[in-house]
């Protein structure tokens, strides 16, 4: 088993011992018990509050290096050709507190109906497809704070 304390960022160039697979929910845990592509079990032991991202590596106690990939889930798709309308939504989605994942004139939630209307009446097409849900991780999550 794997004990993993400590986190390595999203360059590394250390041989890959495995690699897990997290939905963005288990990615948000700063406690998990997870089984390796391999097949071994490894827990995670890292700082609450932080999430992982697609893309990071971890270091396990006795050196190995871990790769966080994304799983694929059920997302909401919505898109729309004109910035001004995909700028409302993006509005109404973060004055909800929701997790949005932003692309260009697109965008991914969790699946919600109610949201999904909204979207629909703001004059976005929405659709459901299986991807990786990688939402902004907030203003404030670098530790930048405004002084003014």
């Amino acid at each position: 088993m794997l004990d993993i304390y400590t986190r390595l960022g999203t360059h590394c160039h250390d041989e890959i011992y495995t690699t897990v697979v997290l939905s963005h929910e288990q990615r948000e845990r700063g406690r998990l018990k997870l089984v390796g592509e391999n097949g071994e079990d490894i827990r995670v032991f890292l700082e609450r509050g932080k999430p992982l991202l697609v893309g990071e590596y971890l270091r396990s106690e006795c050196g190995k290096t871990i790769r966080v990939d994304g799983a694929i889930e059920e997302v909401a798709h919505a898109s729309c050709d004109d910035w001004t309308t995909f700028a409302k939504a993006c509005y109404h989605l973060g004055n909800r507190h929701t997790k949005v994942q932003v692309e260009d004139r697109w965008l991914r939630i969790k699946p919600d109906h109610v949201l999904e209307e909204m979207l629909h009446l703001l004059g976005l097409v929405v659709s459901h497809e299986e991807a990786i849900f990688n939402p902004e991780s907030g203003a404030y999550s670098h530790g930048h704070h405004h002084h003014g």
